[in-house]
C-alpha cells in the first residue's frame, strides 16, 4: 500500500511550512498501518498551468502524475488563502482534470480505486469549505472518500500563530488525523480486494 502526499503550500523548500508538518503527521499514521509514503511540495516543481496531462517542454507534472498514478492513497494538504485552497492546490485539481474523461480498460475512471483524502492549516475559520472544495473536485475525478476523509488546524482569528509554532499538537487533531489514516487505509485496502465494478 502506497500514498502520496502533495503539499500545497506556497512556500518552496527548505522553508518551514505548517501545510508540509500537518502532511506529514498524516504520512506517520500512515506508515504505523504499514504503508509506505511520499510527500511532494508541489512548489518545488515547475507545474505549468493547463489542463492537459503534459503542457510541454519544463514541465514537471508528467512525472507527478506517474507519482499519482503509483499510489493507493492520494492526500492533498494545504493552507487557506482568502478562505479557499491555495492556488497550487487549485492548480494540481486542474492537471488532474486533465484525466477526468479517461477510463481503464473496465470503462471506470481513471483514479476509480484511488482514496482521496485532504490537510488543511490556516490562521481563521474555513476549513470545512475548503475541505469540501477539494472533496467535490476528488470525488468528480473518481477518487473515494472514506469517513473523516479530512484533518484540519486553524486559529483563533486575528492572530498569527502556524500550526507548525505550537508547543505540542492538539489532542483534536490528533485523533483526526490518525481516523483518516486508519478510515483511508481501511478503504483503500476494500477497494484493492472488491474494485468498482465495471461501468
Amino acid at each position: 500500500m502506497r500514498a502520496l502526499a502533495l503539499v500545497c503550500t506556497l512556500t518552496p523548500s527548505p522553508d518551514r511550512s505548517s501545510s508540509h508538518h500537518l502532511a506529514e503527521q498524516v504520512l506517520s499514521e500512515l506508515a504505523a498501518l504499514g504503508v509506505q509514503s511520499e510527500t511532494v511540495r508541489v512548489a518545488d516543481h515547475h507545474v505549468r498551468p493547463g489542463i492537459a496531462r503534459d503542457m510541454g517542454e519544463g514541465d514537471a507534472w508528467p512525472g507527478l502524475w506517474e507519482k499519482v498514478m503509483a499510489a493507493d492513497i492520494v492526500l492533498l494538504a494545504t493552507p487557506i488563502w482568502l478562505g479557499h485552497p491555495s492556488s497550487l492546490c487549485q492548480r494540481v485539481l486542474e492537471r488532474l482534470n486533465a484525466d477526468i474523461s479517461e477510463t481503464d480498460d473496465q470503462g471506470r475512471q481513471l483514479f476509480a480505486g484511488k482514496v482521496g483524502a485532504v490537510a488543511v492549516v490556516g490562521n481563521e475559520d474555513g476549513a470545512h469549505k475548503v475541505s469540501a472544495d477539494l472533496f467535490q473536485g476528488l470525488n468528480d475525478l473518481g477518487f473515494s472518500l472514506a469517513p473523516g476523509a479530512v484533518t484540519y488546524w486553524v486559529g483563533e482569528a486575528q492572530q498569527g500563530t502556524d500550526y507548525q509554532d505550537l508547543d505540542e499538537t492538539p489532542e483534536a487533531v490528533a485523533a483526526t488525523t490518525k481516523t483518516l489514516a486508519a478510515n483511508a487505509v481501511h478503504l483503500a485496502k476494500l477497494l484493492r480486494e472488491a474494485p468498482y465494478p465495471p461501468a
